[in-house]
């Protein structure tokens, strides 16, 4: 069906409850294994229905944060979802106490009862109300970032619409841009500080009332964190400093010299790869997408299926225009056993890496969506993210139909685009750990800490220039997780690593590495992130020795690359 026909309406909060209520009494009541099973798969399916819905309402106001219908909408859900979180647990609850438990391990896998002892120490009724406001705030965030109008050469444009600017290959006009941007920031600052000020606060209030030393172990569980902890990812931050740092110190010091820039690199020049411009895409939306059903048709015959099915049933808004909300991504419309991917293009490489990188994970639900209970069809954050990271390298095989005369700089581009990345996102990381240990930081002393670890993580930009707010150590509130989706973020960089892992064995056989990634594919959320990994044959980022190989690997791959008449 396409997404145009696919049908919305307000569910009747009362009755959903009551239908909620009657399953969980029901499943408590079971006096047989098949009756347990009947109700258990009701629930499932009541639970697909739910989500298709709320999913629905929050992508159309994705597409366009003005529609009052759909504005009114998400805040229902906002309102609705933590009220009905209350009855998932106690779903959760008869679960793990299930008498059928171990019949139901064996026809389901134990990942749902490990998942689901996660979710008890993740929520309950008495922080409903700080849900909900929870909820208010990031919609508040969302819509602000989404309503940006940037005043830049007598027009006005969105933030995402602004990305051209800031990496055009003139340096005045490249500079222009860049403080354009930090001036809407600037102009804004007083409520971006005083809406992450609050979500600390009131994320830290919620973790006191379960029972924590505040918010992070909270948000651990939340995360469903089911096999890594805070020291595990501690360990990770330490390899990064150790072995990645140098390489992309490495990196961005070739870069200057390459562009003929100072030393350190201000945000503007950083944001220059090439004296002659950076890999800009051979074509529009069109023939992005067009380029993209060639590569998903030549790769195999699962791909091929797959994103024809996407464009015929229009499952993708890839455009940037006013009012849509920033950034990116991947959703599942699970009545209908499809994804949905949503995009600003803006005319940059990133524009070609969302064909690969959301259609990875479309094509991770594409495998799984036959999966009972729902839980099941894709495994947490880390591990999703190994399906759209890795699917970016294998897209180099068509990068010559998405880049033309532009490959070679995008080659080069997206290999080091992916390794600088990862120091990039460990700071994310380290940050929140530290705003959530001290909460009552003020909004000087949170900009204060930013530039402290940037100095760690990111030695080489220059964060006394003269670019407002980027310059100024602010530069952390642009980032979307940050407020919305805290601790996220370090399941980009564990992802990151193992998808260069797949880059390495793509370079000595890409049949080979399309089998791993098959293998790793159709388990689903069927395991943890690392069983998964070992399932299929591949190692843990934690500990080291995945990152000291991938920058092995790349450093000798760079070093060999011929940049030759590429100016």
């Amino acid at each position: 069906m396409k997404f145009s026909e696919m049908k919305y309406e307000r569910p009747n909060k009362a009755q959903l409850i009551e239908r909620m209520k009657d399953c969980i009494a029901r499943f408590r009541d079971a006096a047989s294994f098949e009756e347990a099973k009947a109700v258990f798969l009701e629930w499932d399916e009541n639970e697909r229905h739910v989500h298709t819905l709320r999913t629905l309402a929050d992508i159309r106001n994705s597409i366009d944060t003005r529609d009052a219908f759909y504005e009114a909408e998400e805040k229902w859900w906002n309102e609705t979802g933590p009220e009905l979180q209350e009855f998932g647990q106690l779903w959760q609850k008869a679960l793990v106490d299930s008498p059928f438990r171990k019949e139901l391990e064996k026809e389901f896998g134990k990942i749902i009862f490990t998942n689901a002892e996660i979710a008890l120490k993740a929520f309950s009724p008495e922080i409903i109300s700080e849900m909900q406001q929870e909820n208010d705030l990031v919609t508040a965030y969302e819509k602000l970032i989404a309503s940006a109008q940037i005043p830049f050469e007598g027009k006005t444009y969105t933030i995402s619409q602004m990305a051209p600017f800031r990496n055009d290959a003139d340096d005045t006009r490249r500079l222009a841009a860049w403080k354009a941007t930090g001036q809407w920031f600037k102009e804004h600052q007083e409520e971006l500080d005083r809406l992450y000020d609050e979500l600390v606060h009131l994320r830290d209030a919620m973790g006191r009332k379960l029972g924590y030393d505040g918010y992070t172990e909270l948000g651990y569980y939340r995360m469903s964190r089911n096999c890594y902890d805070k020291t595990d990812v501690e360990k990770f931050r330490k390899a990064v400093v150790e072995y990645l740092v140098p390489v992309a110190e490495k990196i961005r010091r070739a870069q200057a010299e390459r562009t003929g820039k100072a030393w350190p690199l201000s945000y503007s020049d950083m944001a220059l790869e090439f004296k002659s411009g950076n890999p800009k895409p051979a074509g529009g939306v069109k023939e992005i997408v067009e380029a993209g059903k060639r590569f998903y048709d030549a790769l195999s015959p699962e791909t091929s299926d797959f994103f024809n099915g996407m464009i015929e049933n229009g499952m993708m808004d890839l455009e940037s225009k006013e009012g849509k909300r920033a950034g990116g991504y991947m959703t599942e419309i699970f009545d209908y056993k499809t994804s949905f991917i949503f995009a600003n293009f803006n005319g940059t490489q990133h524009d070609v890496e969302v064909v690969t990188h959301e259609a990875g994970h479309a094509f991770a639900g594409y495998m799984n969506y036959d999966r009972v209970p729902l839980s099941t069809t894709l495994p947490t954050m880390e591990a999703c993210e190994v399906h759209s990271m890795s699917m970016e390298f294998f897209g180099w095989k068509s990068a010559e139909d998405f880049f033309g005369a532009d490959t070679k700089k995008f080659l080069y581009s997206h290999l080091t685009g992916s390794i600088l990345f990862i120091p990039y996102g460990t700071l994310v990381d380290h940050f929140q750990h530290v705003m959530y240990e001290k909460p009552d930081l003020s909004p000087k002393e949170r900009h204060a800490e930013w530039k402290r670890l940037q100095q760690i993580y990111m030695p080489w930009v220059n964060l006394d220039g003269d670019i407002p707010f980027y310059a100024d150590g602010e530069a952390w509130q642009q980032q979307l997780h940050i407020y919305v989706h805290p601790f996220y973020y370090i399941d980009y960089c564990l992802a990151q690593t193992v998808a260069l892992s797949f880059w390495a064995m793509i370079q000595e056989d890409e049949n080979k590495a399309w089998e791993k990634y098959m293998a790793y594919t159709r388990l689903g959320g069927s395991l943890t992130f690392t069983e998964l990994l070992e399932k299929a044959g591949l190692q843990t980022p934690f500990g080291g020795e995945m990152l000291k190989q991938v920058c092995e690997r790349a450093t000798a791959w760079l070093d060999d690359y011929d940049l030759e008449g590429v100016l």
